[in-house]
């Protein structure tokens, strides 16, 4: 048979598989590019985040009516807990430390951390979820641009801005978490709604349907809640702009479910990234 020796033992014949082609230098590293090639990716698209959220109004005037009008809604169905958690967090102050370095980094920290694990589980799990996520920041930025919204700390007279409060013991200054001497990078007004909470939702639901570990489950959903009360604790954030940052995200994992074919990818891929036929949704 063509590409296979014939050895003859005796009266046997035996068939020696074919010997494979060595692998080039460029195809051992096929596996390194692909990283580059996602990190680079995820990098351009923070940065254009971040970017166009400079180009929102920065009407302070509109934004505030916008924030009146939230909070009139939240009184009328009950969900305006500002003021308490606010108040909690300035009379505890280690608390409201702790929760100003939750919010200066965690969100970035942890969705990041499950990018990287997620894609060394495979392109099946990976690609879904990335996809979810650009979806729904897509759809965050575009309410940031439509509806520039103040957040509760520019009512100075109700609550209190804690991240200000303790300015002196962190690395962030007196423009929301912007590291200090950076507050022109960043826009005050995107508050509605909360990508803190959307991102942080997203990693709870990631991890729920890829990790094997109850206790990993566990602690994703703790720290989805977490972020829920230190955004709105820390006077960043009204609780419409939680609950519309769970819904950007949501409506991204429904988007990328509706248009990915094939039968769910089971547990069993491990973090070598073999396949099992299909694709699974993010």
């Amino acid at each position: 048979m063509p590409g296979t020796a014939m050895i003859e033992t005796g009266d046997v014949a035996t068939t020696s598989p074919p010997t494979a082609a060595p692998r080039s230098w460029w195809q051992r590293l096929a596996g390194v590019r692909a990283g580059v090639r996602e990190l680079l990716l995820i990098t351009v698209l923070y940065v254009a985040y971040t970017g166009s959220r400079l180009f929102a109004s920065d009407n302070r005037e509109e934004a505030m009516t916008r924030a009146h009008q939230l909070l009139h809604i939240e009184q009328a169905i009950g969900l305006d807990w500002e003021r308490a958690l606010n108040s909690f967090f300035v009379d505890h102050g280690t608390i409201g430390l702790l929760a100003c370095y939750w919010y200066s980094t965690a969100h970035y920290i942890l969705t990041l951390g499950v990018l990287i694990w997620l894609y060394a589980r495979g392109r099946e799990r990976y690609l879904p979820a990335r996809r979810a996520l650009v979806i729904g920041t897509a759809l965050a930025l575009a309410l940031y641009l439509m509806l520039p919204t103040a957040p509760p700390r520019f009512l100075p007279h109700e609550y209190h801005d804690i991240l200000l409060l303790h300015a002196d013991q962190g690395w962030w200054g007196a423009d929301a978490s912007a590291p200090k001497g950076m507050g022109d990078l960043t826009n005050e007004l995107a508050a509605f709604p909360s990508l803190h909470c959307g991102w942080s939702l997203w990693v709870a639901l990631v991890v729920t349907r890829n990790a094997r570990s109850r206790i990993a489950k566990v602690l994703a959903w703790l720290g989805a809640l977490l972020t829920a009360v230190v955004v709105v604790g820390t006077g960043n954030h009204w609780t419409l702009d939680v609950i519309v940052g769970w819904i950007v995200i949501v409506a991204g994992v429904v988007a990328v479910s509706a248009f990915t074919s094939g039968p769910r990818l089971p547990a069993a891929v491990g973090a070598s990234g073999e396949r099992s036929g299909g694709r699974s949704s993010g």
